[in-house]
C-alpha cells in the first residue's frame, strides 16, 4: 500500500474512506509502516504517537455511524515538536530539555490549542517532528538532539527550518499534512525548500500559546501539505478565537464565510493586479537562474489573466526598514527581545507538575549552555533593544518601542503601496537563489521573512518548478492582513494551471 500513500491529499483520503475502499486504521498503519521503512534515512519524526491506531479506529467508528466530525476526520498528520501535546515532552530540539540526552523533560498538562483543534477535527496525529535547538534557524535542524533532518527532495540540500521535520515528513509522504510554526521563516522556508504549499497566517489568526516561543509578537502556527486545498482545509481547523490566547480576538470578523476553501477557483488570478519582486522591496537581487525561473512564472501568471506590476515598492523606502540584527547578515530579529518573558509565560502554562515552572528555573537548569551568551544559538539577542531589561526581570512584559515602530512603519508603507498601485497581492520567488548544501555555512536566502514576520502579514507558498540542479523553486503570495482566503485562491489557480510539484524520488 506504500505507493498509494505518495502525495495523498485530504480529498483522496476522505473519498476512499467514504467509499469503503480503506479505513483510517489501515491507512494509519500503512503510514506507520512507511515511516519505519523510510524515515531512518530522513529523520523527520522524533516521537511516534502510540495512540495513533486507537485514534484511527475511533475515527472509523464515527464514519460508520455517520458522525464524522469534519474533513480531517481520520486523516494522518504530524505536528511540530515545539507544539505541546499531552504525553510527550516538549524539547524544542535542545539536549538540555530531553531526559534521554541528559536534560530535563517538560511534560505539558494540556495540549496546545492548535493540537487540541486538530484532535477535535478527528485528525490522527502520527507523531511529532524534528526542529533545531530552540528553533533558532530557518535553514536546517542540524543541531537538534535528535540529529539532522534531511530534505526529501535531495538529502544533500538544506531542508529549511525550523519546521524541518514537518516539511520532510510531508514531502516524503510520511503524512498527509503537517503543522509548522514560524517566527522568522520557519513555515515558508522549509515548505519552499521542499517544494510544498503552506500558509504563514496573519499574526493572531491562529493561537500560538502552548508552543515554545521565540516571540509572542511574531510567532504563528500554520500548515504544510501537498496541495493548496489541503492547507486551506487545515487553516479552517486552526484559525479563530480562543480565550486561551486573548490576542486571537483580533481575528473575529476576519474569517471568510464558507471557510478558506470558499474562494478557490482556477480563474482566481484573472484581472488581478500582482506586484513583482524588486529592489524596492529588498535591496538584494535574485540569482541569474532564479531570475529566469521567475520570468517563466510571470509568463504563467499572465496566461492566467494577471496584470503584473514591476517593483511597486520602488522609491517607497520599504527596503530601508529592514535592520539586520548584529552579527546576523540579513535577519531582523526585532520583536524577539521579549523571549525571556515569553518563555516564562510558556513555562507557567505547562501545569503545576512541570519540572520547570519559570524562566529563572529554566535559566538555572540550562546555564551550562546559555543560548544568549557568545557562541550560543541566540547570541544576537543581547543586541536587541530591551532584551537585557527583559532578561533582568522576565516576569514583566517588555515595552518594545522599536518593534512597535517597525511594525507600524512596515504596515503603513505596505498599505500605501498596495493602495497606490491598486494591488491585489504580491507574488515573489520565496528564495533569491537555489538551496545550499545541508552541512555548509550558507543559510537559505529568502525574500520575505523579516518583512512579513515583523509586519504580521500572511503569505502562501506554492511550487513553481526546479533549478537545473533539482533544487525546488517556489513562489510566495503575500497580501494584506487577514486576506488568506484570497492568497490561497491565487496560489490555487497557479498550482492547478502549472502542476509544477512532483513527488521526490527518495534515496
Amino acid at each position: 500500500m506504500s505507493n498509494d500513500l505518495i502525495e495523498l491529499t485530504v480529498e483522496q483520503v476522505q473519498g476512499a474512506i467514504a467509499k469503503g475502499a480503506v479505513t483510517s486504521e489501515a491507512l494509519t498503519q500503512a503510514f506507520l509502516d512507511r515511516i519505519k521503512q523510510i524515515d531512518p534515512r530522513y529523520n523527520s519524526i522524533v516521537f511516534l504517537n502510540p495512540d495513533a491506531l486507537a485514534d484511527a479506529r475511533a475515527s472509523d467508528q464515527r464514519h460508520a455511524a455517520g458522525k464524522a466530525i469534519g474533513p480531517l476526520d481520520g486523516v494522518p498528520v504530524v505536528v511540530k515538536e515545539t507544539l505541546d501535546m499531552v504525553g510527550f515532552p516538549t524539547t524544542a530540539g535542545w539536549t538540555l530539555l530531553h531526559s534521554k540526552t541528559g536534560g530535563i523533560d517538560l511534560m505539558p498538562a494540556t495540549d496546545s490549542p492548535v493540537v487540541a483543534r486538530m484532535k477535535a477535527a478527528g485528525a490522527v496525529i502520527l507523531g511529532k517532528t524534528n526542529v533545531p535547538s530552540l528553533s533558532h534557524t530557518g535553514s536546517h535542524a542540524n543541531d537538534s538532539w535528535a540529529g539532522p533532518t534531511f530534505n526529501s527532495v535531495n538529502r544533500e540540500l538544506l531542508p529549511g527550518g525550523s519546521s524541518a521535520g514537518t516539511a520532510t515528513a510531508v514531502g516524503a509522504s510520511l503524512a498527509v499534512l503537517g503543522l509548522a510554526e514560524e517566527t522568522g521563516g520557519s513555515i515558508q522556508n522549509p515548505a519552499s525548500a521542499q517544494g510544498l504549499p503552506s500558509v504563514k497566517p496573519t499574526f493572531a489568526l491562529v493561537p500560538n500559546v502552548g508552543v515554545v516561543p521565540l516571540s509572542s509578537n511574531r510567532d504563528v502556527v500554520g500548515p504544510i501539505a501537498h496541495c493548496v486545498r489541503d492547507v486551506a482545509l487545515a487553516l479552517d481547523v486552526l484559525a479563530g478565537y480562543t480565550a486561551e490566547d486573548p490576542k486571537t480576538i483580533a481575528s473575529v470578523g476576519h474569517r471568510p464565510k464558507g471557510g478558506y476553501t470558499s474562494r478557490l477557483s482556477k480563474a482566481a488570478l484573472s484581472g488581478k493586479r500582482i506586484g513583482l519582486y524588486g529592489l524596492g522591496w529588498r535591496s538584494l537581487p535574485l540569482s541569474d537562474e532564479a531570475t529566469q525561473l521567475y520570468r517563466r512564472a510571470q509568463g504563467e501568471l499572465k496566461q492566467l489573466g494577471a496584470v503584473l506590476v514591476e517593483d511597486p515598492f520602488k522609491d517607497s523606502g520599504f527596503a530601508a526598514l529592514r535592520q539586520p540584527t548584529p552579527p546576523l547578515a540579513e535577519f531582523d530579529a526585532r520583536g524577539m527581545e521579549s523571549v525571556p518573558y515569553d518563555l516564562d509565560q510558556y513555562l507557567r502554562r505547562l501545569g503545576p507538575d512541570a519540572a520547570l515552572k519559570s524562566f529563572p528555573e529554566l535559566a538555572e537548569a540550562t546555564k551550562a549552555q546559555n543560548p544568549f551568551a557568545k557562541g550560543g544559538v541566540l547570541e544576537y539577542m543581547p543586541n536587541l533593544p530591551d532584551f537585557n531589561a527583559c532578561l533582568a526581570d522576565p516576569t514583566r512584559p517588555p515595552r518594545l518601542p522599536d518593534f512597535v515602530a517597525a511594525r507600524e512603519a512596515y504596515l503603513e508603507t505596505f498599505n500605501e503601496v498596495m493602495d497606490r498601485e491598486k494591488l491585489d497581492a504580491l507574488i515573489f520567488p520565496q528564495m533569491r537563489s537555489e538551496l545550499a548544501p545541508i552541512f555548509g555555512s550558507e543559510p537559505i536566502r529568502e525574500t520575505t521573512v523579516c518583512e512579513i514576520n515583523i509586519a504580521g502579514l500572511p503569505g502562501v507558498t506554492v511550487p513553481a518548478g526546479y533549478y537545473a540542479s533539482g533544487s525546488p523553486f517556489c513562489l510566495i503570495v503575500v497580501g494584506r492582513l487577514w486576506c488568506e482566503a484570497d492568497l490561497l485562491a491565487y496560489a490555487y489557480a497557479y498550482e492547478q494551471a502549472t502542476r509544477h510539484r512532483r513527488a521526490p524520488v527518495l534515496d
